[in-house]
């Protein structure tokens, strides 16, 4: 990680956390704009709801019921700050209200960015008042944080276990007051797939208690079994575990009278007849009104690993999740229902915004019009941040991005670590950002960037000469595989226009414009390529070749807002 004027060494911890949590609030959207039709929305306004709930990365969802809420966090992998909480009243309706992973540790080795490192398939858990997440890091072994209030604070990452390939890892207190915790291995770490353990652990979740047992072998017919849920019901443990991979797996449930086993297997949900591939890896929730739901991913390629609500019903002590048209047990999953009778009377309790009693329609928060002092809750950077990277105060109402050298040797953005995005949030939308490149010093280039294995951009670059706009392309860019560019027009005056539009399939066109209303379009077609186990992200970014003398500290750019709107809708009043 290169830092503006000063070593990594002398960035604390502790600093780098306040920036973190200090730079990433949701905000009201501000300067007087319209709300924005979202990119994506699941609740059809009929009291039915469309799969994908949430159209966007939230990968391995687990999800709980507290009350009249609910809370669901995901895999963050290298993504910073990690760990993301969304809230919702009917599971349908979800927004960002905060992360619990501000600064991944070992806060040294993630400030590069760890492409397919960091946090692994968490499980969510509320007990006795606190709320708990366990994660796997499968280089660094299995931590732990908690908290009274899912919007934080969180206490720093307790380590339970060093280890290397632990991961999933999911904790279960029963009901005589013992604590256990169920875990899956990779692979590529330690050799072992396709096995669950189980470990005693203390009921304070902070140790495990022994070195653990099998509780179940996938390898004959669940191979690469994983991301187990462990939960009771009736007189019945149940370990929710997907097996088959990623995208062609199948949602398995192991049933034993006993926690230590021996447990029967049956597979209660798969692709079916439908289109949706390998469904799997989440989380069962039941309600206040007795009905039970299972919220679940799907992957999309460059869209990401996108949440799915499957209602579950319970047949003979088996789930059974989805739609079972021949009635055999085994489910596959809806693209269109009836949404959860949900609140404490059971009686479908949902909540309303306007005094009309409109449904209050809700989808994770996008884009940022950057009225400070804190970037919104939907942006993450690519590794653990510099409080030099950006700022609020440069400019009142723009955000300042310094334009940060590249690492020594670094033939592309892939290793670069202040990448500020956001996940897709639809099949389709515009990404569109307005900025002032006055600032920029000869070799930096700023602008508007769409992040996976392959990528592109749209960017103001300053040389000797002057101001261009040019689009840059990196395929297979984890290979080191150099930049091919295009140059574009001749730039004058300090203030420019940069658009992506993404239509099905993440086909993205890109386009510039002087005023906001004519845009010109640079380059070739760029289909949108997912990252390592993380979906294509789009936001901005600042950079310049390291080893150049003579640029100054506040070399930068600064951007007015920064939006995402469904491609073609209209401006909500």
């Amino acid at each position: 990680m290169v830092m503006r004027n000063r070593s990594a060494a002398a960035i604390t911890v502790a600093a780098i956390v306040a920036s973190c949590v200090g730079l990433l609030e949701a905000r009201p959207q501000g300067k007087g704009r319209p709300r924005a039709a979202a990119p994506w929305q699941a609740d059809n306004g009929d009291g039915t709801y469309s799969n994908p709930v949430i159209f966007a990365d939230y990968s391995d969802p687990d999800a709980i019921r507290v009350g009249d809420d609910f809370y669901l966090t995901a895999s963050s992998f290298n993504c910073v700050p990690g760990l993301p909480i969304l809230h919702s009243r009917d599971l349908v309706n979800w927004t960002i209200i905060g992360h619990a992973l501000p600064i991944q540790p070992p806060a040294a080795v993630f400030c590069k960015p760890q492409h397919g490192g960091g946090v692994w398939a968490p499980a969510l858990r509320h007990h006795q008042g606190h709320f708990y997440i366990f994660y796997g890091d499968p280089d660094f072994g299995v931590y732990m944080v908690k908290a009274k209030d899912p919007a934080g604070p969180w206490t720093e990452p307790h380590l339970l276990q060093a280890a290397r390939g632990w991961i999933d890892p999911c904790p279960f207190w029963d009901d005589d007051g013992n604590a256990y915790l169920v875990r899956a291995w990779a692979r590529s770490r330690s050799g072992i797939q396709s096995i669950i353990t189980l470990h005693r652990l203390s009921p304070d979740g902070t140790r495990l208690l022994d070195t653990g047992v099998t509780v179940f072998d996938g390898r004959a017919h669940h191979p690469t079994i994983e991301g187990p849920k462990l939960y009771k019901r009736g007189g019945y443990y149940y370990i929710f575990a997907p097996a088959g991979g990623v995208r062609a797996g199948w949602q398995t449930v192991l049933r034993s009278k006993n926690i230590l086993g021996p447990y029967l297997d049956r597979i209660v949900l798969d692709q079916g007849r439908t289109e949706i591939n390998g469904p799997h890896q989440g989380a069962w929730v039941e309600l206040a009104s007795g009905e039970s739901w299972f919220v679940h991913f799907q992957d999309r390629g460059p869209y990401g690993r996108v949440t799915h609500l499957q209602p579950l019903k319970w047949v003979d002590d088996w789930p059974v999740i989805g739609a079972d048209p021949d009635g055999d047990g085994k489910g596959e999953p809806v693209l269109r229902h009836r949404q959860p009778v949900v609140g404490t009377s059971g009686r479908g309790q949902k909540p309303r915004g306007s005094p009309g009693g409109m449904p209050h329609f809700a989808a994770p928060q996008t884009g940022d019009e950057f009225n400070g002092p804190r970037l919104s809750r939907a942006w993450q950077w690519h590794a653990n941040p510099d409080p030099g990277w950006s700022s609020f105060t440069a400019r009142r109402g723009w955000l300042k991005l310094l334009a940060t050298p590249l690492p020594e040797g670094a033939a592309n953005l892939w290793s670069a670590a202040n990448l500020l995005l956001q996940k897709l949030p639809g099949p389709a939308f515009t990404a569109t950002t307005r900025i002032d490149f006055s600032r920029l010093a000869p070799g930096s280039r700023a602008g508007l960037l769409m992040m996976g294995a392959d990528y592109s951009y749209i960017a103001a670059q300053r040389t000797a000469e002057g101001v261009r706009v040019i689009r840059g392309t990196a395929t297979a860019a984890e290979r080191g595989t150099p930049e091919s560019l295009v140059p574009g027009a001749s730039l004058t005056g300090r203030v420019l226009f940069l658009r992506i539009t993404v239509r099905e399939g993440a086909r993205c066109d890109f386009a510039f414009s002087r005023d906001g209303r004519d845009f010109q379009p640079l380059g070739e077609e760029f289909v949108a390529r997912e990252g390592r186990w993380i979906g294509a992200k789009v936001g901005l970014f600042a950079s310049r070749r390291g080893g150049q003398p003579g640029i100054p500290a506040h070399s930068g750019a600064e951007f007015d807002w920064f939006r995402l709107e469904k491609a073609g809708g209209k401006l909500l009043e």
